[in-house]
């Protein structure tokens, strides 16, 4: 009698593993085919954008002749002590504003309510032509038995940019001084006020040191922006680059180099800046992340 052997099967398992073996499938990787197109558009453009400014009506030595000169070099030196001194008392009338802002006292309150309101709610064009022209409401400033001065003698260019400037810088000021104190725990003041720590010395001491992390990112913003703002001083003939600038183009005509000077120079100093703002970001938040 002859036997039969049973044929072998294999098992669901290795069925399975057979079917879907990866290993047999070639891996295609994907194609961004609408990223790859808009690069090569957008490539085009700038190539194209660059090749205008290249064989454009510009003459470029006059770029390299004028970046140095001294009425340039005097106005970014202006630029630059503007933007500093402004920024400073920005800072100063914002943290006093904040503190009124968040004092119990209803008067000092709504006085720094009313500050920021005013001077967020008008031009800064405007604020700087209206201190320029003080001497047509106020033709002399004066204390009785003190001393007695021509307003017009007073408010010179650099005084009425100074003012115009940090004052309504100190409006915007408020308003991030003011978020980052809101941002520290409660009972930060509370442990101060448990202490028997007077509350403007706990805002010095224990407050606004860890609110600065807040505090510093959009300050420094600011006060970038306040180094292009500071052209706006030029509408009250304040000698910084772009007034400089200008009366430089309007004696040779060449309004396009010069333009162009004064943006590189813009450029580079808001890219130290730049740096600069990095590195103290870092620095005031060497705690928060220790925390972390």
């Amino acid at each position: 009698m002859e036997q039969s052997t049973p044929l072998a099967t294999s098992s669901p398992a290795h069925n399975s593993r057979t079917q879907y073996d990866l290993d047999k499938y070639q891996v295609v990787p994907r194609r961004y085919y609408g990223r790859i197109t808009a690069s090569v558009v957008i490539l085009f453009l700038v190539a194209m954008l660059v090749n205008a400014f290249a064989h454009g009506n510009i003459e470029w030595r006059y770029v390299g002749q004028f970046f140095t000169a001294k009425a340039i070099l005097q106005g970014v030196m202006n630029t630059l002590i503007m933007s500093i001194l402004a920024m400073m008392l920005g800072v100063v009338f914002g943290v006093v504003a904040a503190i009124m802002y968040m004092s119990p006292n209803p008067v000092l309150h709504y006085l720094a309510v009313v500050y920021a309101w005013i001077f967020r709610g008008t031009p800064l064009i405007l604020q700087l032509l209206l201190w320029f022209n003080l001497a047509l409401v106020f033709p002399v400033i004066s204390i009785p038995g003190l001393f007695s001065v021509q307003t017009v003698h007073v408010m010179t260019p650099f005084l009425a940019a100074l003012l115009g400037l940090s004052i309504n810088q100190g409006a915007y000021t408020s308003e991030v001084v003011r978020a980052g104190l809101l941002s520290v725990d409660i009972g930060q003041y509370e442990a101060a006020k448990s202490i028997g720590m007077p509350r403007l010395q706990a805002l010095r001491r224990i407050i606004l040191p860890q609110a600065m992390r807040v505090i510093l990112p959009p300050i420094g913003n600011e006060f970038i922006s306040m180094i292009k703002t500071t052209s706006l001083a030029s509408m009250i003939q304040y000698s910084e680059l772009l007034y400089n600038t200008q009366n430089i183009y309007f004696a040779n005509a060449r309004v396009m180099e010069l333009l162009f000077v004064a943006g590189i120079w813009y450029l580079m100093i808001v890219t130290v800046l730049s740096f600069g703002q990095s590195q103290l970001e870092r620095y005031f938040s060497r705690g928060h992340r220790r925390r972390q």
